[in-house]
């Protein structure tokens, strides 16, 4: 580089606009101590881990459900089901299974695990990141290899990983939760796969809605009833004893699996609006998948034209997207480009998931500058990003979207696998990033401010000020903001959340 270029290349560093974030309405006392308090104990790890865990934190917008289940539970379920496991790949096998529980056999009932503390430490190190250690395999790979190892054991317990999910999320403080999860058992898929390829995308469209669309829309409505009742039941919600959980919002993105064939994908993507226009509790979909893959890389730019197309026909329903959960050296160069500019452009995503190599994007400033003023929301998923592609610290955009205005909140990705939950997200990045406390009440605000819950925002413009008819109104019980709250869903949460903090403000 030149003497001149690196003197402009400072310079323009230097003009860089700087945003933070939104600005907070005038701190309460009990805020002011919260925040003093904060500051104290952010030297103290096992103080602020306290600190954090007790915070309300507002909502998950990125949590795949088969991900969200420790590898403890899935051995539960799988014993409970009469499976098998293979000792030397730990992946699960339908029964009938060998005799017996010796250590030599290659089909070994999963329930030998409770006998045989080897077998089953070597499972819960399979099935998870624990104890992963960077080798000859790569946290990517050892992280995606889990789930086609224990996911015989998800396929009948569903109302379970619910429970476990709602569950840890009130642990964590955290009130809403917006879940991935493909609820027809690819029932869609397999649809699509009769129907064949079409490249006339409308013709395709309604091949499957006259070979049965409607059909798996109310089997899949019927199956969450039934996941949802046997969640409520394990959870032991409306009694005496009932898990905090039982007070967690829970919607529902449909999950789309992009690494499939072209008609299953398409034929997934429409079940799925049409899903969110039929059900409320699901809000929106979202592809999944490693975005490295040979398919969804290769397939990409198709992608995109089939969310076009579909977003013309139900332009309500919501979409978020996995943008750019890669890093330089996964994929060629050329891989980094575009998948977050495309992703919003032409797939319509209102919030991206990940979005690592925002920096290797064509004109990355450009681009920030856009999804500002789009107010197109990141989810930030930190302990994901380090354990499976090695970025961390400095090295990760979260600065960089907090410099330019991009909306971001903190999400856990798969904290069953990671081994995680969202104190984790929050303990890391208060540290990494010395955040304030401000700071932090920001990412709470900002996941409900871009959840996909129907209803007018709480907040107006950017610095979370309620609105007018709610302003002043500490207690939300005047009339104005009464009527206001019971019009919004998200805004009855939004008030909530400020309940929350108020109480947690309180202690200090």
């Amino acid at each position: 580089m030149s003497f001149l270029r690196a003197c402009l290349l400072v310079l323009f560093l230097c003009v860089i606009p700087t945003f933070a974030g939104p600005r907070s309405p005038i701190k309460s006392a009990a805020e002011q101590r919260a925040a003093h308090y904060f500051e104290s104990v952010r030297g103290n790890p096992e103080l602020l881990i306290a600190f954090l865990r007790d915070m309300p934190k507002g909502g998950d917008l990125h949590n795949h459900l088969s991900g969200a289940v420790y590898a403890e539970s899935f051995i539960d379920y799988a014993a409970s089901d009469g499976l098998c496991v293979d000792r030397t790949t730990s992946r699960l096998i339908a029964p009938p299974c060998d005799d017996g529980c010796d250590r030599f056999t290659s089909k070994s009932a999963i329930a030998c695990a409770y006998q045989d503390h080897v077998l089953y430490n070597q499972i819960v190190d399979a099935w998870s990141m624990r104890n992963w250690i960077a080798g000859s395999e790569s946290g990517h790979d050892h992280f995606f290899a889990t789930f086609d190892k224990f996911e015989l054991a998800s396929r009948l317990h569903t109302g379970d990983m619910l429970a476990e999910a709602v569950s840890r999320a009130a642990e964590d403080h955290l009130q809403y939760v917006e879940l991935m999860h493909t609820a027809d058992d690819r029932s869609a898929a397999d649809l699509g796969r009769k129907a064949g390829w079409m490249e006339n995308l409308k013709r395709m469209r309604e091949n499957l809605l006259a070979g049965g669309i409607a059909n798996i829309v109310a089997a899949t409505r019927q199956k969450l009833d039934s996941d949802e009742y046997k969640m409520r039941q394990h959870l032991r919600c409306g009694g005496s004893e009932s898990d905090p959980g039982c007070a967690v919002t829970v919607r529902y993105l449909y999950q789309v699996l992009r690494g499939l064939p072209p008609e299953e994908v398409f034929a997934q993507m429409t079940l799925g609006f049409e899903l969110v226009q039929a059900d409320a509790r699901f809000v929106g979909l979202n592809l999944v998948m490693p975005e490295d893959w040979y398919v969804p890389m290769h397939d990409f730019e198709l992608h995109m034209r089939m969310l076009d197309y579909l977003h013309e026909i139900y332009p309500r329903v919501h979409i978020a997207l996995h943008a750019d959960e890669l890093a330089p050296g996964i994929v060629p160069p050329e891989g980094l480009r575009f998948h977050i500019r495309d992703s919003i452009e032409r797939g319509h995503a209102q919030r991206v998931g990940h979005g690592v190599a925002v920096m290797n994007e064509n004109d990355p400033f450009a681009l920030l500058e856009e999804m500002a003023r789009r107010d197109v929301m990141v989810e930030i998923c930190l302990t994901s990003n380090d354990l499976i592609l090695g970025v961390v610290g400095d090295h990760h955009p979260f600065s960089a979207y907090r410099r330019y205005g991009v909306p971001v909140a903190l999400a856990t990705d798969d904290q069953g696998v990671l081994r995680s939950n969202m104190t984790t997200e929050y303990v890391r990045a208060a540290e990494t990033y010395q955040l304030s406390y401000a700071d932090l009440k920001s990412l709470a605000r900002q996941s409900l401010e871009h959840s996909f819950l129907p209803g007018a925002s709480l907040w107006t413009g950017r610095g979370f000020r309620p609105v007018s008819s709610c302003a002043g109104d500490r207690s939300r019980l005047q009339s104005a903001c009464r009527r206001f709250l019971e019009a919004s869903e998200r805004a009855r949460e939004q008030s909530r959340l400020e309940a929350e903090f108020a109480k947690f403000e309180s202690k200090f």
